[in-house]
């Protein structure tokens, strides 16, 4: 068994807590870095999954864990843990685990989830779009859809992510999300498999040759998988396209690190904008 085996990887430490009087992991933790691990493949095939299983009319129960121990972790480890989805039945699946540090394998485990009926709990199907997003995940296929038009075509759905995200998450006032530059915006929004919208941004017009990208925001639940840097890159494509120089941006402070990855550089000393920190940041075109 090797990392390379699995496209969904968890990266995470052992704490102090999760060792043992021998000093080394307890054997019901990795149980718990395999269930963590299952929550990142949901946001590896962008499905919130509270909301996705409610589209799909069911829920995912586990109805069997093996695990086999190779070598022992011990407290500050790095390690990688691995989901796979390795079989589907007619109302199961079955999923391969690993835990890696470095190359070596220190445990492997198989998980069989049963997927049941929200009233009965009792088994059905496994619904046919959720049965393609395994096998087409697996198969290497993209988990989103990025799209671009109006705000007639697209704006429903931004507003449901912006509302989720800096009205309720952050608390600035609905008034202040909304604006006069939403009507003649090119909006961008990320769809999933289930066509659910999990991110969203805009692009306007800042001056002449300069484009003013803003209100990027990516669904709680399935952060840190790139949706964000798809929607940017689909707004900065289209920026170029129209023939703009330069590309600019008000960040929240907390995001500074991820579009100076993707090339940003900060102009100027942080300020506040809707209670929050932000900073303008740039780059070219």
């Amino acid at each position: 068994m090797h990392r390379k085996d699995f496209r969904c990887l968890l990266r995470l430490r052992v704490r102090w807590a999760e060792v043992d009087m021998q000093k080394i992991v307890f054997n019901g933790h990795y149980l718990t870095y395999i269930d963590t691990a299952m929550s990142e493949y949901w946001r590896a095939v962008a499905l919130p999954y509270e909301a996705a299983m409610q589209v799909l009319g069911g829920e995912m129960v586990v109805k069997k864990a093996t695990l086999e121990y190779h070598a022992p972790a011990r407290v500050d480890d790095a390690l990688q843990v691995g989901m796979r989805c390795a079989h589907l039945g007619n109302s199961s699946c079955r999923f391969i685990a690993a835990i890696f540090r470095d190359d070596k394998p220190l445990v492997s485990g198989e998980i069989v989830y049963v997927f049941s009926d929200l009233q009965t709990q009792t088994s059905r199907p496994i619904p046919a779009a959720l049965r393609d997003i395994f096998a087409d995940y697996e198969a290497g296929a993209e988990m989103v859809e990025v799209r671009t038009g109006d705000w007639n075509t697209l704006g429903r759905d931004a507003t449901q992510l912006r509302m989720a995200v800096f009205v309720h998450e952050q608390g600035i006032p609905a008034e202040e999300d909304a604006d006069a530059f939403d009507p003649t915006a090119l909006h961008a929004v990320a769809y999933n498999r289930l066509g659910m919208p999990v991110a969203t941004g805009r692009l306007t017009q800042e001056s002449q040759g300069v484009a003013r990208i803003g209100r990027m925001a990516v669904e709680h639940s399935v952060r840190g998988q790139q949706w964000g840097r798809r929607i940017l890159e689909a707004l900065l494509a289209a920026a170029r396209a129209r023939g703009d120089r330069v590309a600019q941006l008000h960040a929240q402070c907390s995001a500074e690190g991820f579009y100076r990855r993707a090339g940003f550089e900060t102009v100027g000393a942080p300020y506040e904008e809707a209670g929050i920190a932000h900073v303008t940041m740039q780059r070219a075109l």
